[in-house]
């Protein structure tokens, strides 16, 4: 079901194009008004502040329901993020396919957070892992035993370049944004960001030219539908 409109007075294509733009690409609501003025359309760098946090969610909820089911490899790691000047972190787990599972944000790095962490990842998915890799901080071991005992758990720093890989779109947003002023504001644009970004982003080097535009006519019917641009059925 699209998100509902009511009570805004520009057109959907308008609103999703704006929420598409910012969350696509590292660009700040000033840049994104000045896209769309060049387009013929005025609104206000505000305005368009207030539709990606009204939307970029919703819009990131429906494309995750789109996604097949996760792989059985997950892949765990935690990143220092700078918040108002003050040292955070942002946990991030995705699949053998390089699939964001979720993210959270959090103060610490210890037992406690990575058992908070696990928690919210298998409530998320709905199922369990075959094997979860991760560095080897001993949070993550003692959280293992904890929470996911039966679970294979596969501990070395040069097994889990995915999850740490997948850090570096964030990190080019945060230069961007230059930090984020509160763990709330952080934790609400990275879980939309890491459900929209991704998105548009199949693995292009895997791809040839011709089934690359096939793929993205696929993915962008799919954001037009879900959206509510659209009621077409995107091609499966």
């Amino acid at each position: 079901m699209s998100p509902s409109y009511k009570g805004h007075r520009y057109p959907v294509e308008v609103i999703s194009h704006c929420v598409w733009l910012y969350f696509r690409f590292p660009l700040s609501f000033r840049e994104v008004e000045e896209l769309m003025l060049e387009r013929g359309v005025t609104v206000s760098y505000e305005t368009i502040r207030r539709w990606c946090v009204k939307f970029g969610q919703q819009y990131a909820n429906l494309l995750l329901r789109r996604r097949p089911r996760p792989g059985d490899e997950w892949h765990l790691d935690e990143v220092f993020i700078k918040i108002n000047g003050e040292q955070k972190y942002l946990w991030r787990a995705v699949d053998q396919n390089g699939n964001v599972l979720d993210i959270l944000v959090q103060s610490r790095r210890d037992t406690a957070a990575a058992r908070r962490f696990f928690r919210r990842l298998l409530t998320k998915t709905g199922e369990a892992p075959r094997v979860i890799v991760t560095d080897k901080l001993r949070s993550y071991r003692a959280a293992h035993r904890e929470v996911m005992p039966s679970i294979e758990h596969r501990s070395h720093k040069g097994l889990n370049n995915r999850a740490e890989n997948s850090h570096q779109p964030t990190r080019q947003r945060e230069r961007v944004m230059k930090g984020f002023r509160s763990v709330g504001t952080a934790q609400r644009f990275l879980a939309a960001f890491s459900g929209i970004s991704p998105h548009f982003q199949p693995r292009r080097h895997l791809m040839t030219a011709p089934n690359y535009r096939a793929e993205m006519t696929v993915r962008f019917a799919i954001w037009e539908q879900i959206t509510g641009v659209t009621g077409r059925p995107a091609a499966a």
